[in-house]
């Protein structure tokens, strides 16, 4: 759940925040309320922040594809993790 918010929820609200944040502290007035924020640079903003995100994770901290994953089973009365056994070189 923390992984989701952090790396979807998180950057993908993320410009707006900052934006709102930033009209706050410069003391500007909002002539037709909040209908007259730049919703879709806000947007745009988001979802590339967002997808920077994935992309970045993904590459960096993925498991390597070499090898077989090996699901998690039961032994006994014990639980073995699932784990990637590599595979054989020639």
């Amino acid at each position: 759940m923390i992984r989701i918010v952090l790396t979807i929820v998180v950057p993908l609200i993320l410009p707006s925040v900052l934006y709102l944040l930033w009209f706050r502290a410069t003391g500007r007035v909002a002539v037709n309320g909040i209908g007259a924020l730049p919703w879709t640079w806000l947007v745009v903003s988001g979802v590339a922040l967002t997808a920077l995100t994935l992309v970045v994770v993904t590459v960096h901290y993925g498991n390597s594809p070499e090898g077989s994953y090996v699901p998690p089973r039961v032994e006994g009365n014990r639980v073995v993790p699932g784990h990637v056994v590599p595979e054989a070189k020639p």
